[in-house]
């Protein structure tokens, strides 16, 4: 797989070395050292705001926490799903499945909802001026969100645990819109002159009215996934460090700078996609990874298992980096990543997902030997089966956690790989 990505020398000063040590002692924020389901608690209400139809809206979360965690000053990520903001939901799988891996990892993570809709959808179809108010509705959302936690940390009595110095942001598609734009359309004279701020649900500046004045919104990183940028001038030397992910053929989002067509059918107007994205951030020096999905269509994580993986992986090395003050890794390595994945349709593995066992069909190596390996979803083996012929091998759970593992199976010279999950 092509890695694009950029080390800009330099990092974010932290506060010592001896609270680094301390927040990230364990393996905090690099192993699953919480292994058992996230602990959630569902719609949390954080603000609320008007619709573009005047509605009101109660804006709700749902957060994960570490199970059987004690610490009280976690690393918090607000998470945004996608839907081209006329749908999705913050129980979508492109957000949870990585909310409770990184829960499991020890952070805080809370996935938002914000207001969905676009004013002229379906019919007459919207335009330029209506595409970008929804993106704005939801980026006031976003911020509200952020201050919702810091909020509470100053007197709610933080129920959440949350260290307020490493609040970062994440999203998927239209979520990656909002955290391009909660982190880099920060001056009110930067709106596109076509907004007509005025409308329902967007009064408020660039802070928006959607709950909790008077407390930053600022992030320390952001992690954008097939998201875009209205316009890439808005990044201004000293920005937030950001991380994306972008397939090459993506027909949602442009990977480049280019139209935006929504559905498929209303072409809205020009935007700057990731790699526009990376291109800025480069000439401005800003820290910035980059991970091109080669010849990938959309959100290639929420639909392969080794693209997860990488996902995952590589959110998890560049966060570490401003939470724990590690060196900034934009690879992806120790783990199944896509690019050991020869053929993935010459095994087949049943009940898939399971509780206790699975049967994995061998049967297309006709009786030739081969080998079994699993892995946990950071790249750790934990099991390795060598000399079996047979058409049908029982993998039992034994002592496994819950979660999502990757198996290999080794036949002459050759690696063949799937996803199994044990609920």
């Amino acid at each position: 797989m092509k890695k694009i990505y950029s080390l800009i020398a330099g990092s974010l000063m932290l506060a010592s070395t001896a609270s680094l040590n301390a927040q990230c002692a364990g393996g905090r924020y690099h192993d699953f050292i919480f292994p058992l389901t996230p602990d959630t608690t569902k719609n949390v209400v954080y603000g609320s705001n008007v619709k573009e139809t005047g509605a009101a809206q109660t804006l709700l979360m749902d957060v994960y926490q570490p199970t059987g965690d004690v610490a009280t000053n976690r690393a918090l990520i607000v998470m945004a799903h996608g839907g081209s903001f006329l749908g999705g939901a913050k129980d979508g799988s492109d957000v949870v499945p990585l909310s409770k891996d990184l829960a499991k990892m020890g952070y805080v993570v809370a996935s938002i909802e914000y207001r969905l809709g676009i004013n002229n959808t379906p019919f007459p179809g919207p335009d330029s001026s209506d595409a970008t108010e929804a993106v704005m509705r939801a980026v006031h959302d976003g911020r509200a969100a952020v201050r919702y936690f810091r909020k509470n940390a100053r007197i709610g009595g933080n129920t959440f645990g949350i260290d307020t110095n490493n609040i970062y942001f994440a999203g998927v598609s239209a979520g990656g819109f909002i955290a391009l734009h909660l982190a880099y359309l920060d001056q009110l004279s930067e709106f596109p002159s076509f907004i007509d701020t005025l409308q329902p649900g967007l009064l408020g500046g660039v802070e928006g009215l959607s709950g909790n004045p008077g407390y930053s919104s600022d992030v320390k990183a952001i992690v954008n996934i097939c998201g875009a940028l209205g316009d890439t001038a808005w990044i201004k030397p000293g920005d937030e460090p950001v991380l994306s992910f972008h397939g090459t053929n993506d027909n949602t989002v442009p990977y480049n700078t280019d139209m935006i067509v929504l559905l498929g059918f209303y072409p809205l107007l020009v935007i700057d996609g990731s790699a526009s994205v990376n291109d800025r951030v480069d000439q401005l020096g800003i820290l910035n990874c980059f991970e091109t999905y080669e010849g990938q269509d959309h959100v290639p994580h929420t639909t392969s298992a080794a693209y997860y993986d990488t996902t995952l992986v590589i959110t998890r090395n560049f966060l570490e980096h401003f939470t724990c003050g590690v060196p900034l890794d934009c690879n992806y390595s120790n783990g199944v990543g896509i690019e050991d994945v020869a053929n993935d349709a010459d095994f087949t593995i049943y009940p898939n997902p399971t509780y206790n066992s699975a049967t994995i069909d061998l049967t297309a190596f006709n009786g030739k030997e081969v080998s079994i390996e699993l892995y946990d979803a950071l790249g750790r083996q934990t099991r390795n089966v060598n000399s079996i012929k047979t058409n049908q091998y029982t993998l039992t759970r034994d002592h496994l956690s819950s979660g999502i593992y990757f198996m290999n199976v080794l036949v002459d010279g050759k690696k063949f790989s799937k996803k199994i999950v044990f609920e």
